[in-house]
């Protein structure tokens, strides 16, 4: 349980740096429109925050940490998430700094997005195979 609720700090931590950014960094180049940074905090937040500890509080009453599958997932996880925010701080900066990317760029960007955004499901749905599976043990 410890070890999400570790899990779960860190995302906070970086869901915090990540509002701030977004905050002083598009005040700072004066941009007011629509930005991919804006969705990071909120990302890192539900995603990373309340996810974990969401799952620390299943893991008091099931075996949860045991199952065979946990470490895949987490694993997993925790490589999807951070790559869809890196690819979102990418877009992010592209387009508060107004960078005319060449079509093949921009392609990559949007391909890895959508990569990052498959492998979330993935970890996602084994998740849910996970939770379908376990037995709750009263206390």
């Amino acid at each position: 349980m410890k070890k999400l609720i570790n899990i779960s700090f860190i995302y906070f931590i970086f869901a915090m740096i990540g509002g701030v950014f977004y905050r002083e960094f598009t005040k700072y180049f004066n941009f007011t429109e629509k930005t991919t940074l804006a969705f990071i905090h909120l990302h890192l937040l539900a995603l990373g925050t309340i996810i974990f500890l969401i799952l620390a509080l299943f893991s008091i009453n099931t075996d949860l940490l045991n199952h065979k599958k946990f470490n895949l997932f987490l694993k997993l996880y925790n490589i999807s998430l951070p790559s869809m925010i890196i690819v979102m701080t990418i877009r992010g900066i592209v387009q508060v700094l107004n960078v005319n990317l060449i079509p093949s760029i921009n392609a990559s960007i949007s391909g890895l997005a959508g990569i990052t955004h498959i492998l979330m499901t993935i970890s996602l749905v084994i998740l849910f195979l996970i939770l379908r599976s376990l037995n709750v043990h009263s206390k």
